[in-house]
């Protein structure tokens, strides 16, 4: 049996996961979190009408005709609360950012001007009503609400929060996440070398996948092949919000993970998933924690990292955005495709015009890691496709660091 497609997986897990509880953290510490709360302006932004230009503060109905000369009272700068009243004839020299004296109704940029003496301007252009000048309340108004709950915090929502001095901020608790691979032929980051052992990459892959969604993990090791040390293993994990297990979780004598999540409580949602690579996944869930049983080859284990764990992490994390970016992409070469799973290709990305062009990283076996560590993204082949012919067009996932480019904009 084939398993479950990868949406229906998708869906099964998203329609288990829920956000986590609130916490509030220092404006410091908010980006990349989601506002658990609406936060509301606490004043008027600009909290009067302020000119959008160096220039003159004037009465527009005085410039219906240029050019004309003006009699400049005074000067204004940007933290001035100005005194001085505009009559019939005269201007104020005026700053970016400052005031708009009374009786101005219009603001003339300093290159259409020319002094004529310390007093007095030409004015070299007519001007309408309003001109250069940003109203009381532009950005935004006192009451009204700024950010909405579920907001995910970018550069622009913190200072958005600063401008309305939050200094904490209540936005929805990231997940606990634990990191666990199994196996006995796995050699630790820290044990001897040892030729005939297999480096445990997957935990760290993980690590990084995870840390890549704004997460600290925690990585508790390697259990060994031994169902009294993997159930050891496992209960620390099931303390956690969410727990990946890298291996164990294919159909061999030796495979022990199944029934000691079994044992330990968990209830298995699926077993299996209809997608190449990535097969043997897994999910679960326990009373404190969600289960998610990776395959033991690291490509494996991060294709599905991108297509079930991440979404689910930011679910839990209250983020509205779960999945990543796609585009279209035409392939470089034709890409040959056996019915039955929906399978994702590591490609990298050039682009030709308005036009990006796919090309695979080379060899696509689920243990060469290296076809990961060089894609830009995951092309998707479709589970009833035959393939795809050099030049069609196909769907790519983006991976993390893609939304960047070699040449700035415009080139």
């Amino acid at each position: 049996m084939e398993g479950l497609s990868v949406a229906d997986a998708q869906r099964c897990i998203l329609e288990t996961i829920r956000q986590l509880g609130s916490e509030e953290v220092p404006l410091q510490q908010a980006l990349g979190r989601t506002l658990a709360e609406d936060v509301q302006a606490n004043r008027d932004q600009p909290p009067y009408d302020v000119s959008a230009m160096d220039g003159y503060a004037l009465r527009s109905a005085d410039v219906t005709q240029s050019p004309t000369v003006l009699k400049v009272i005074a000067d204004i700068k940007a933290g001035d609360l100005p005194t001085c009243t505009v009559q019939a004839g005269q201007c104020a020299r005026i700053m970016t950012g400052a005031p708009v004296p009374q009786g101005a109704d219009a603001v003339i940029r300093v290159e259409d001007t020319q002094a004529l003496t310390a007093d007095t301007v030409q004015i070299n252009v007519p001007v309408k009503p309003r001109n250069d000048i940003r109203d009381r309340g532009e950005s935004m108004r006192c009451g009204a609400t700024i950010l909405p709950r579920g907001t995910e915090l970018t550069p622009g929502a913190v200072g958005l929060l600063a401008m309305v001095k939050r200094a904490q901020v209540a936005v929805y608790r990231r997940p606990r996440v634990a990191i666990l691979s199994t196996g006995d032929e796995l050699e630790g980051l820290d044990e001897p070398f040892d030729a005939n052992k297999i480096p445990d990459a997957n935990s760290y892959a993980l690590m990084a996948q995870v840390q890549a969604l704004g997460i600290e993990p925690v990585l508790l090791g390697i259990a060994r092949d031994r169902p009294e040390h993997l159930r050891e293993m496992l209960q620390r994990g099931l303390q956690f919000d969410a727990l990946l297990v890298s291996g164990g979780t294919s159909v061999g004598v030796h495979d022990f993970v199944r029934p000691t999540l079994e044992q330990l409580g968990v209830q298995m949602k699926f077993w299996g998933v209809a997608m190449k690579p990535g097969h043997p996944m897994a999910f679960g869930t326990a009373p404190l924690t969600w289960v998610f049983g990776l395959p033991g080859n690291p490509v494996s284990s991060m294709v599905c990292f991108e297509q079930f764990v991440a979404p689910a992490l930011r679910c839990m994390s209250g983020l509205p955005r779960l999945y990543r970016r796609t585009l279209n992409a035409r392939l470089a070469h034709a890409i040959k495709h056996r019915p039955g799973r929906s399978e994702f290709v590591r490609v990298t990305l050039r682009q030709e015009g308005d036009t990006y062009i796919a090309t695979s990283t080379g060899a696509q076996g689920s243990g060469i890691l290296s076809s990961m560590a060089h894609a830009e993204g995951l092309l998707i082949i479709p589970a009833a496709s035959n393939g795809f012919a050099a030049g069609d067009t196909a769907l790519v996932q983006l991976l993390d660091g893609t939304a960047f480019q070699s040449s700035p904009a415009g080139e």
